[in-house]
């Protein structure tokens, strides 16, 4: 996509929700496959070290900025990315476009029922959704190939893949040519918010960028991933003090 900005080596896009929604509207239409990812500085800390996940993201058709601390990079690098594009919000909205315009969704990943509440809960919010198929699945190598059969026999629009990053973003890249669907997102925690079983940061909370907090202080047992973020603006900073090159 023309105007990508590198943050650190990874690309992301200079996208708002509705630009995302009229991405994806065009690559339903168009039909062949597509990957959506959503960055955030712990995607963008591990590729890093992870060369594969760095490939997938940089490879993907469309990369959202879910974080505000790539804003915040962005603007100290000397990008300009509109605004941070959440996948727990985008979920809800690409629902809500799929109810309009006859899209058929697929909900894969999560514990086991999560992914069905969710799906559940979307059809009663936004009438007319389809929902082409849930299944908790397995991320595991020898569960791929019925998995995938699975999909390609509920021809969904647009596959939602809850592994959890790296795996998700890996697995839909690796078997995306066989999914013969038109968008596969991985979407992490998404479902969990859209099921109940998890809450979203009150919505001044997020605009003060302050998300992690909460999420640190209701889920205690991520802190160890959460250390991303004072390396994430670490090495930001050293990008900018060390200009030209730093961010590869």
């Amino acid at each position: 996509m023309a105007g990508r900005a590198e943050i650190l080596g990874v690309r992301v896009d200079p996208v708002t929700y509705e630009i995302v929604l009229s991405r994806i509207e065009s690559f339903v239409r168009e039909g062949t496959t597509h990957q959506v990812v959503t960055v955030n500085p712990e995607f963008v800390m591990r590729a890093q070290s992870d060369q594969v996940f760095r490939r997938v993201l940089n490879s993907a058709d469309l990369a959202v900025v879910d974080g505000v601390g790539l804003l915040w990079a962005a603007r100290l690098l000397g990008h300009h990315l509109p605004e941070r594009v959440a996948g727990s919000d985008l979920v809800p909205r690409i629902a809500e476009r799929a109810a309009q315009l006859g899209w058929r969704l697929y909900f894969l990943g999560a514990a086991p029922g999560v992914a069905e509440r969710a799906a559940h809960v979307l059809r009663e919010r936004y009438p007319g959704l389809q929902v082409a198929g849930t299944h908790a699945g397995s991320a595991a190598p020898e569960m791929e190939k019925p998995i995938v059969e699975r999909i390609r026999a509920a021809h969904p629009d647009i596959l939602f893949v809850a592994y959890g990053a790296p795996t998700q973003d890996r697995w839909i890249a690796r078997n995306l040519t066989h999914l013969g669907v038109p968008v596969a997102m991985g979407v992490g925690g998404a479902f969990d918010f859209v099921a109940g079983r998890a809450k979203r940061a009150p919505r001044l909370v997020q605009r003060m960028g302050l998300e992690w907090l909460h999420r640190l202080i209701h889920q205690p047992w991520r802190w160890r991933r959460m250390l991303d973020l004072p390396r994430f603006a670490w090495a930001v900073l050293l990008c900018r003090w060390r200009r030209p090159p730093c961010d590869r």
